[in-house]
């Protein structure tokens, strides 16, 4: 194989490992039953007048199963924290007890539990459909190395190679989604 292709095959590949760390770290977010900190990770508190991210203004810890608990390193960041928690839609309830704001994570119900399992694997069908434009830009690339003196066999040689990954990273994302399948419907 070429130095040109093995290129391409190389940069698709680290694309695919960026499309595989989207994936699961969207999968992450979604809940589980189980008090998890990274299910707070796209809520922004309005510190003095800037969206931060929460983990940036407190921390974030689960000392048991059903409670996460947020130390802000302000004290008047308790209200605007307990306020971006509300507007998140996740479906907690803060309580602010004047130092801490604690949340507990209620039990799942079972139709609660289906839409997350649909939401899990909606997002790996982005994780794909990621992987599989990696793998359409990169056969694209391939085909125009044609023009630089590459022959028709190394071609057809690193379009398979492109196949093999695309092949190779459908299956981890399927791996990851069920993974996320079975912690959910885990009561």
């Amino acid at each position: 194989m070429s130095e040109l292709i093995k290129k391409q095959v190389n940069d698709a590949k680290a694309n695919m490992d960026k499309a595989i760390e989207h994936a699961d770290s969207e999968l992450n977010k979604i809940r589980a039953g189980k008090a998890n900190p990274s299910i707070l990770d796209d809520i922004k508190v309005d510190y003095y007048g800037t969206p931060t991210a929460l983990s940036q203004v407190g921390s974030v810890n689960t000392p048991d199963a059903r409670t996460i608990v947020v130390q802000p390193w302000e004290k008047s960041l308790l209200i605007p924290i307990e306020k971006a928690i509300k507007e998140s839609n996740l479906g907690l309830n803060p309580q602010n007890d004047g130092i801490i704001i604690r949340i507990n994570v209620p039990p799942l119900t079972e139709e609660r539990r289906r839409d997350l399992v649909k939401r899990a694997k909606g997002e790996a069908e982005t994780g794909k459909v990621a992987i599989r434009n990696i793998r359409k830009d990169a056969n694209e690339k391939i085909k125009k190395l044609k023009t630089e003196g590459v022959s028709e066999d190394e071609i057809k040689v690193g379009e398979a190679e492109v196949q093999k990954l695309t092949d190779a990273y459908i299956i981890r994302v399927d791996q990851l989604s069920e993974a996320k399948e079975k912690d959910i419907m885990t009561v």
